[in-house]
Parts: structure tokens; sequence; C-alpha cells
């Protein structure tokens, strides 16, 4: 089992859990991206935002300029529906920048996981709220 962080849960067993805190480990801690991203993804996950698709090392690369940028980060969840090895969640994250300034993003996102309740891979369509 492979646990969601802050639960003690797979993203598949708490995926609202999963989507509050994930952000907020992957931008704001020293912990090694990569370490991160494969406790709660498996290796050939693929991440479709606004029709671009991302792969891990993408998503793990990601996280220097995040965590260069960002001070702090929340997140909202508005609704999440799981149904056997399916999600679908509508939340909102919010970004504090360090040189000042807020990022704010709706984003409804659609999700498969893998048999150890990890993330096989996600469709979000985004919107920027600021």
């Amino acid at each position: 089992m492979h646990p969601s962080p802050g639960s003690g849960a797979t993203p598949a067993q708490d995926f609202e859990a999963f989507l509050k805190t994930y952000p907020q480990v992957m931008a704001t801690t020293d912990e090694d991206p990569a370490a991160i991203f494969d406790r709660y993804h498996v290796e050939d996950f693929v991440q479709i935002n606004d029709g671009m698709s991302l792969h891990r090392q993408q998503l793990i690369d990601h996280a220097g300029p995040v965590r260069r940028n960002v001070a702090s980060c929340s997140v909202d969840v508005h609704k999440v529906v799981v149904k056997d090895e399916l999600a679908a969640a509508h939340y909102t994250l919010h970004a504090v920048m360090r040189k000042g300034g807020a990022v704010t993003t709706e984003i409804y996102a659609f999700a498969a996981f893998a048999p150890d309740g990890r993330l096989q891979h996600i469709h979000q369509i985004t919107r920027s709220l600021t």
C-alpha cells in the first residue's frame, strides 16, 4: 500500500485527502520530488492537462520551478466521486507566490487508479480564476 500524504490511505482510498495534500507536499517540502511522485503514481502515469500530455519525468521536473516560486498552496475540494477504479473531482487550487500575488485555478479532474491504489492516469480541465 502506498499511503496518501497525511491520511495513511492510497489516492484510491481517500482521493479527497490526496487532492488536498499532494500539491502542498510537492510544492513546499524538501523531500525528493521523484520519491513523492512515485509514492502516489504508477511509473507509466500520464496526466493530460487541458489537452497536453505530461509524463512522470516532466511532472517531477516541474517541481523545481514550483518550489522556487510558490510560498504556500491550498486546495478547496468542492466535489469528489469515486466508483471502483475511477474518480472525478471539482476543486480549486490556491497558490501564494514568493514574489507576491496569488494564482487561483479551478480544476475538473477525471482519474483512474492502478490495482495498488496509486494513480494510473488523470485528465484535467482547468480555468484560471486570477
